[in-house]
Order: C-alpha cells, then structure tokens, then sequence
C-alpha cells in the first residue's frame, strides 16, 4: 500500500472544524478518507487538570493522550486498521460507539493541538489552519456546548473565560504561522474549502 497523504487541520475551539470537516468529507468516498479526531484521545476524567476553582480544564494539551493519537496515526498510515471507543464529553445521553479508522489514500487528522505536538506535527504532509473571529467563536462554543454537551451559560463562559482563551493564545494561535493553508471561517468557507478538495481529489486521481 502506498504511504497515504496525511492532512492536519486545526483552529481555535468553535473555529467550525467540524462543519468545515463534514463538508470536506462528502467530497469523497469513504474508501478515500480515514478521519482520526483528537476528540477520541482525551484521557479519563480522573487524569484531567483542575483549575484554581476546582473545575476540570478540558483545554490543555494535558488532556489528549497524544502518545496513543500519534500511533493510532502512524498505524493507519502502515496500513492497519484501527478500533478506539468515542469520547462523549461526559454526556450521559450519549451512547459512545466503536469506531474503526481503516487505511486509506488521504487520512485527516483533526484537533486543536495537532500543530502542538511535535510527533503528529511531523507527520503531517499538509498543515490547515481554520481561522475566525473570537466574537464568532465565542458564540459558536454557546451553541455547540449547550446542546451537544448539556452545560449551561454560566458553565460555557467560565470555561471559555478561563480555560479556551487561554489555551488558544499559547498552544494554537502561534502555530498558525506553521500553517500550509488558512482558512478564513467567520462566515462561510466556501473558497478554501474548494481549493483544499481540488488538491486533495489530485492527490489520489493523479
């Protein structure tokens, strides 16, 4: 099998790396794309940092079990397929499934400290970097962590306050500079979105 073609994107939390993510995945036909999100290596809520107010802080490079994301990565890239169970964000409606992350052309790999670490950084081929607003994220994170992860306002802004906008000036927006491609998102992504397939369809349509 011939060594696939390994994109990192990444971007501030609410950035719209999933929309963007899900968009670029209908492009292609599963047989084409492995996608591998960090969101799967976060470790056991016992191993999580707390903050000075006894709150756990989801957003440090500390959570992600990087070791496991890294060799998950280099496996798939080896051809092997992968099985890992999905994180849920401690949501109790969510049944967490088995996923499988099987070998393919092109193989995503997704997630706020994927620039971060150096031993997924240095399997990349192609960095991406999705690109908004704070204003714009902010009211993202409002959204998507009410309904998809139970917490209340107070609960998103504290955290968003004290742990997002911290963790995105230190560990993600100097990686930004890193970036092969950058995507504006405060809107729409339609233009880069377009590239980024363009390229990609070459890649596995020579």
């Amino acid at each position: 099998m011939q060594k696939p073609f390994i994109v990192g994107i990444t971007g501030g939390s609410a950035s719209g790396k999933t929309t963007f993510l899900n968009q670029l995945l209908t492009s292609f036909s599963p047989e084409d794309v492995c996608l591998i999100s960090q969101d799967n290596y976060y470790k056991s809520r016992e191993h999580q940092t707390t903050d000075f107010n006894g709150i756990v802080n989801f957003d440090l490079p500390s959570c992600i079990d990087h070791e496991a994301y890294a060799q998950d990565i280099l496996k798939v890239s080896r051809g092997e397929t992968v099985s890992r169970t999905e994180y849920t964000f401690n949501n109790p409606n969510v049944v967490p499934k088995q996923l499988e992350f099987r070998p393919a052309p092109i193989v995503v790999v997704e997630g706020i400290f994927v620039f971060y670490f150096e031993e997924i950084a240095n399997l990349l081929d192609l960095k991406v970097y999705i690109d908004a607003k704070e204003y714009i994220k902010l009211q993202r994170r409002i959204v998507r962590d009410r309904i998809e992860r139970g917490y209340d306002l107070d609960d998103v802004l504290y955290r968003y306050t004290n742990h997002v906008a911290p963790t995105y000036e230190k560990y993600i927006k100097p990686y930004k500079n890193d970036a092969d491609i950058i995507i504006p998102n405060n809107h729409h992504f339609e233009k880069g979105l377009e590239v980024l397939t363009t390229f990609l369809n070459a890649k596995i349509k020579p």
